[in-house]
């Protein structure tokens, strides 16, 4: 795809800049002593579909092409019938929040400051750049605007980029069963695998389909197809843990990272790393480092955040929690309404008591819909998710969904 799209140089940079990334995180790994289950392991990219073969043998040659080492293989080393993989030796896997955990130790440890529970409001130009926190302003010359999907910036990404999500669940390892590698199928809909542990042993971890954000009534149903995947396809014990995870795609599948634009000196952004972050992201920041300290670096035209892109590639949608009244909500769900011109977001307590709040996204307005597995409200145009009190979980939104005074059977309720 990529040798199509911009061709061999560019694409050697992709793969140059993401194995680039792999060493580097390697190597702070064992500079700064972080205990993350840091593991050397073979990747692989797998069909089950015969007819698909082809693709991967088109990858390999792709791959082979730009230097990395790949090989096309009849199967994965998986416990069910595959019909073809693509391996890359000596990739790595980790354990994100604990490599995290230790980074961020090592960054306080170097006289670096981190501020937790400081939400960024606002983003203006002031003799450099002024950023709101709550009450507080802080005064930079750079800001590098890292949230997933930017907050603030003379660049609309919100257009240029598509929110999507992937259920995610672990079980309990079947001793002798554990797979070796880490496995992505290039079918539809698309499974990823791997192991991992926590406190009380080894998992499985799989990951499922994907599906756009806040687009999905049902994500509860999601979880339970995934589980039955699973069971049928893996040996796998009891469901520890389950997750929604939240990416954003970009139009030609490489991230948006660097100087935002020549209008706005000094401001760096990060975003579109569409399922790749710890890679991309990582090279991404080694990237606008070298900006800020003005070193060359070899990567800027790869990911330019002003690159030409279609206009209006992001896909909203409508809300898909529509209900006629407020009893239709069954307790610990949500629905939206309609009360005159304005829709409300209203969510129940497991005791029945309902509690309102503005359905209107604060990023841009859009109506969002009731995650019955997380239990969110989730904005199905640009990916801000919201507690169901309202509370800004996930940008681009900085304001919470304001609260509202509901009326039901007589009674008054306030959220």
């Amino acid at each position: 795809h990529l040798i199509r799209k911009f061709g061999v140089d560019i694409a050697r940079l992709y793969a140059d800049a993401n194995q680039s990334a792999v060493r580097q995180v390697c190597q702070w790994v064992s500079d700064a002593q972080i205990a993350c289950d840091l593991e050397r392991k073979d990747a692989y990219a797998y069909t089950c579909r015969s007819t698909r073969r082809a693709r991967i043998e088109a990858e390999a040659a792709a791959a082979l092409r730009l230097g990395l080492e790949a090989e096309a293989l009849s199967s994965a080393p998986l416990p069910f019938a595959t019909a073809g993989a693509l391996r890359f030796n000596n990739q790595a896997q980790f354990n994100p929040a604990m490599y995290l955990i230790g980074l961020a130790a090592a960054v306080t440890s170097n006289g670096g400051r981190i501020f937790e529970q400081s939400r960024v409001t606002d983003i203006k130009r002031h003799k450099g750049w002024r950023i709101s926190c709550g009450r507080h302003r802080i005064d930079a010359d750079q800001v590098v605007i890292a949230t997933h999907l930017p907050i603030a910036g003379p660049v609309h990404f919100d257009e240029r980029t598509q929110p999507r999500c992937h259920v995610v669940m672990a079980y309990r390892a079947i001793p002798g069963k554990a797979i070796d590698g880490m496995f992505i199928d290039i079918d539809q809909p698309t499974h990823s695998l791997r192991m991992g542990k926590d406190n009380d042993g080894a998992l499985l971890v799989v990951l499922g389909a994907k599906f756009k954000t806040g687009q999905d009534a049902d994500v509860t149903k999601r979880f339970r197809v995934l589980d039955k995947w699973v069971h049928r396809n893996m040996p796998a014990g009891d469901a520890a843990w389950r997750w929604v995870n939240e990416d954003y795609d970009s139009p030609d599948d490489v991230p948006y990272a660097g100087a935002a634009s020549p209008k706005a000196p000094g401001m760096y952004v990060a975003t579109g790393f569409g399922g790749w972050g710890i890679s991309n992201g990582t090279a991404a920041g080694i990237m606008i480092a070298d900006q800020i300290l003005g070193r060359v670096n070899p990567w800027t035209e790869l990911y330019d955040p002003a690159r030409p892109a279609p206009r209006h590639f992001n896909r909203g949608g409508n809300s898909k929690s529509l209900v006629r009244s407020v009893d239709q909500v069954r307790p610990g769900q949500g629905g939206v309404i309609k009360r005159g011109k304005q829709k409300l977001a209203v969510w129940k307590s497991a005791d029945g008591t309902p509690h309102a709040v503005s359905a209107s996204c604060t990023h841009m307005g859009c109506t969002v819909t009731w995650n019955n597995a997380e239990q969110t409200w989730d904005c199905p145009c640009h990916g801000s998710m919201f507690s169901c009190d309202g509370q800004v979980i996930h940008g681009p939104a900085t304001r919470p969904l304001a609260p509202k005074r509901l009326a039901v059977n007589r009674r008054r309720y306030r959220s």
